[in-house]
């Protein structure tokens, strides 16, 4: 079962107000929490990045509204199922080019 969904804003430092920007619009049109804005890396996230917690009803709408504005920035997406492994592996859409992920936190024999 599917709880809900998180959506990865991934930016460089440069890039911080676009995502700021998108961030904040998401949650201004949809039931969006936004995250903090981390300016590094932090748990399998190669760089900086913020988490959208996307209700599983609304991420058809949100996946449809991000892929048209989310201009040049990556995101990364995926199911909470609560498997942590599989959720950030199998259970992922890729909005830009992918990246790679620390895989090396999550327990894989949890």
């Amino acid at each position: 079962m599917i709880r809900d969904f998180h959506a990865h804003i991934y930016f460089d430092a440069e890039e911080i107000e676009k995502a700021r920007a998108l961030g904040e619009e998401a949650h201004r049109r949809f039931s969006v929490r936004v995250g903090r804005y981390h300016l590094g890396p932090v748990g399998p996230h190669p760089r900086g990045s913020v988490q959208l917690t996307v209700p599983a009803d609304q991420f058809g709408d949100v996946a449809r509204w991000l892929v048209l504005n989310r201009g040049d920035l990556t995101i990364f997406a995926h199911a909470n199922t609560g498997e942590d492994l599989a959720d950030h592996t199998r259970h992922v859409i890729w909005f830009g080019e992918s990246e790679t992920l620390d895989l090396s936190i999550f327990d894989a024999s949890a």
